[in-house]
């Protein structure tokens, strides 16, 4: 499947979970508050920012971050705004949180809440994680929860993510990676792509494209019971990562 052509059924299914203010495939709130908690979230921030809790992601990137007042931070692919404002908080009001996402839709509902929970401190802008509408050696943290395994190129991920993090800057991302090879009916299944299956890599490729951006890289955890929780048995795992930009 061309490069294009993934971004656009990606774009088209996340357009589509904004306006319905959930994911397609997680049905009510309180399942979505449901997959929250089991992916790390305590009931109190998922009761705090309700309305941008989508019900995505697979992990949190906020809670095993380094992130301290005043840092700049970065959400890569920042979907509604659940973990820009949780990070907004650990920041306060002499740091910065900036979330980038492709989806017009996104970027909007996340703009809306923002004024929602009077969060100054946030910014979001519309852009791809490919291509970030970012300055250089410009952001003390990245985050990133279930995101970059969407993207066609992630290596053009990695070296961007690199470029915009300050020289000793930290990335932390939770991710799904495979464990074993997908069937190409998988591999090309719309639903699947848009689900963070279809376009996931094989763990040890996302790990090899990771160091070859540059990254001093260390595994924090692996989530392999998220396979039955959420993936119908599909042999994947969430894995949470520390990378550091060192060189």
């Amino acid at each position: 499947m061309e490069k294009e052509e993934i971004k656009k059924i990606v774009k088209s299914s996340y357009a589509h979970i904004a306006k319905s203010s959930g994911c397609s495939c997680c049905g009510t709130k309180k399942i979505q508050e449901k997959i929250a908690e089991e992916i790390g979230y305590s009931k109190e921030d998922i009761a705090k920012f309700s309305e941008a809790n989508l019900g995505l992601g697979c992990g949190n990137p906020v809670a095993m971050s380094e992130m301290k007042e005043g840092d700049v931070v970065l959400d890569l692919g920042s979907g509604a705004g659940f973990d820009c404002f949780l990070a907004a908080g650990k920041v306060g009001e002499r740091g910065k949180v900036i979330g980038v996402d492709m989806v017009p839709e996104m970027v909007e509902k996340a703009q809306e809440n923002a004024k929602k929970y009077n969060h100054a401190n946030t910014e979001f802008k519309l852009g791809d994680i490919e291509n970030l509408p970012i300055e250089d050696d410009a952001v003390d943290i990245i985050i990133s929860n279930c995101v970059i395994n969407l993207a066609p190129d992630k290596d053009r991920v990695f070296d961007e993510a690199y470029r915009v993090l300050k020289m000793g800057g930290k990335m932390f991302v939770s991710d799904i990676v495979l464990l074993q090879e997908l069937p190409e009916e998988i591999k090309n299944n719309k639903e699947l792509l848009s689900g963070c299956v279809a376009g996931a890599l094989m763990k040890d490729d996302y790990m090899r494209k990771i160091k070859a951006a540059g990254f001093e890289v260390k595994i924090i955890s692996e989530d392999k019971d998220i396979s039955k929780t959420q993936y119908e048995g599909i042999p994947l795992e969430s894995l949470k990562i520390k990378a550091v930009k060192n060189n």
